[in-house]
């Protein structure tokens, strides 16, 4: 929901406007900014990071509007107050923090953060955003192995030290809030302009810094929430300076890591001191930010393993996400397909089933159900103008309906069909017609999906009240249809009984997927059962792979 640009005074309504607005330009940018993205890496992605940074911090901010303020006692909604929307602000910018450039947007936040959170009474707007600036400037660089100048770290310093002279030249009548956004939105354009001749592969590459562009972007929305006023256009956002361009490759794209790991880590501050100094020795590009025990991590290295490692050692690493540089740089350059399918699954064998199929797989673990950012960036690496979704699971319907809805504002035409199990989507994909008409495609691969009854096997951690009755911890559940149906002490007895239930209304292909520790005497045991009792009826078994449930069950 968009917010009403202004003007604002420094407040939590204006933090919200700030983030609005801010997101909205870094969606109009995003391609531009993708575009002349040439370092650390050409990999044609500065802007969408920005864009899901962005995405994710505001998102936590909107839900601080929705839940009752810390400061309200009574449960009643209200307003957050300053200190408590600019720290939901910063702290969702560091849990969804993408790439290089969006991990440094988190730690600029997170500084703004740190100054504007502590709320010190009697102090002015002006002064008080001018020290912000300053103090997340300050962070940025210092979660920053190894600054390098011409870069997004020098657009925020620029910007930084023109806040500081505007808060300190107004003299007895403090400088406004909006005075300072301004001062500093303008030291970052002239910063920017600069940075061709301060980094050698910007120079032959004939643009300007990506991540600086982008920060240009988040100042002038900033200055824009607080006066009201919209910023000047950016000539083509950004896209060139001028200047001879020299196409070839740069030593930068040429060289370098091949992978790029982020995660984010529990730890103490004394474990992450070590670690920066562990990765600081695998790769380059090192940017930890983060504080209070919550860290995102993001680093290039040629041995993702021993970056994911080295996390394990100081913390609890997780949302661990490793990118091979030369499939981003593929996608960049590769021509856009009409349509792709994207399907949420339940392990690595069913990701290899989808990926065989020609669908782009979302592995979701036990417990950790893909968030609406993990499914957008799916839809948008599946780089095609339609997308049909297919989320695999009755509680990721919401989520999948949020990525479909903010896909669709990139201009790309998306359709979730509605499946519950792995084994729906399987039968949607056997239908899939990629060649045919979107919505002729998207009924045909619903109405096969619709027609397939699915069954699980799974063992109860517990005692239980369940709707087949009362279990204990150790047994096997028969579920059908999302509900227990039977309950058996063992795997193959309690499989039979619940294929005798979904085939007692009939049925053409039965489809079993093992999980990794159920044996190959299971299936050909389960295979023997459908052919005696049901003898028209065709069976298939795959290999569900790691994470996935001991036994799924397909009835078409």
């Amino acid at each position: 929901m968009a917010h009403e640009p202004g003007p604002h005074t420094l407040d939590a309504e204006a933090v919200r406007t700030w983030s609005s607005l801010a997101l909205a330009a870094l969606g109009r940018a995003r391609e531009d900014i993708d575009a002349i993205n040439v370092y650390p890496v050409a990999d044609a992605d500065t802007g969408t990071n920005l864009y899901l940074t962005a995405e994710s911090a505001d998102r936590a901010l909107t839900e601080a509007f929705a839940a009752p303020p810390a400061h309200v006692t009574d449960g009643t909604a209200g307003t957050p107050s300053l200190s408590e929307a600019v720290r939901a602000y910063a702290h969702g910018a560091l849990i969804g923090a993408r790439g290089n450039s969006g991990t440094i947007l988190a730690q600029l936040l997170r500084g703004v953060a740190d100054v504007l959170g502590a709320e010190p009474a009697g102090r002015d707007a002006g002064p008080l955003l001018a020290s912000a600036l300053s103090k997340a400037a300050e962070e940025a660089y210092e979660a920053v192995a190894h600054p390098v100048e011409g870069t997004m770290l020098t657009v925020a310093g620029a910007a930084a030290r023109a806040a500081a002279a505007a808060g300190a030249a107004a003299g007895a009548a403090a400088a406004t809030a909006a005075d300072v956004a301004r001062a500093a939105y303008e030291g970052a354009r002239a910063a920017l302009a600069e940075t061709p001749g301060q980094l050698a592969a910007l120079g032959r590459a004939g643009v300007v810094d990506a991540g600086g562009c982008g920060l240009v972007a988040v100042l002038g929305a900033l200055w824009q929430a607080l006066s009201g006023q919209e910023p000047e256009a950016e000539p083509a956002r950004g896209r060139a300076v001028p200047g001879p361009r020299d196409d070839r490759p740069c030593a930068e794209e040429l060289g370098g890591p091949a992978y790029e790991v982020v995660y984010l880590l529990e730890a103490g501050e004394e474990a992450v001191g070590e670690l920066r100094a562990t990765l600081d020795g695998l790769g380059d590009s090192l940017v930890v930010v983060g504080g209070d025990r919550l860290w995102n991590v993001h680093v290039h290295v040629d041995d993702p393993g021993a970056a994911v490692e080295a996390g394990v050692v100081a913390g609890r690493p997780y949302r661990i996400r490793i990118t091979h540089f030369g499939d981003e740089r593929r996608l960049a350059r590769a021509p856009r397909v009409q349509r792709a399918v994207v399907a949420v699954v339940q392990g690595e064998g069913l990701a290899g089933l989808c990926g065989e199929a020609g669908a782009t797989a979302v592995l979701a673990r036990p417990g950790e159900p893909p968030a609406v950012p993990v499914l957008l960036d799916a839809i948008r690496r599946a780089h095609a103008r339609e997308v049909v979704l297919l989320p695999g699971a009755a509680d990721l319907r919401a989520a999948a309906a949020a990525a479909a809805e903010q896909a669709r504002a990139d201009g790309v035409r998306v359709a979730v069909i509605p499946t519950r199990s792995a084994v729906q989507g399987l039968a949607a994909l056997a239908v899939h017609d990629p060649d045919g008409s979107f919505d002729e495609d998207v009924v045909a691969m619903t109405a096969a999906a619709g027609a397939t009854r699915y069954g699980e096997l799974a063992v109860a951690e517990r005692q239980s009240f369940t709707s087949a009755g009362i279990c204990q911890a150790g047994d096997v559940l028969g579920l059908i249809d999302g509900d227990v149906a039977v309950i058996g002490a063992g795997l193959p007895e309690t499989a039979e009984a619940v294929l005798a239930r979904m085939l007692g209304s009939g049925g053409e292909l039965v489809t079993l997927v093992l999980g990794p520790e159920v044996p190959d005497a299971l299936a050909a045991r389960l295979e023997a059962y459908v052919q005696h009792g049901h003898l028209a009826v065709d069976t298939v078994t795959y290999r569900g792979g790691r994470y996935s449930a001991p036994l799924l069950i397909g009835v078409e």
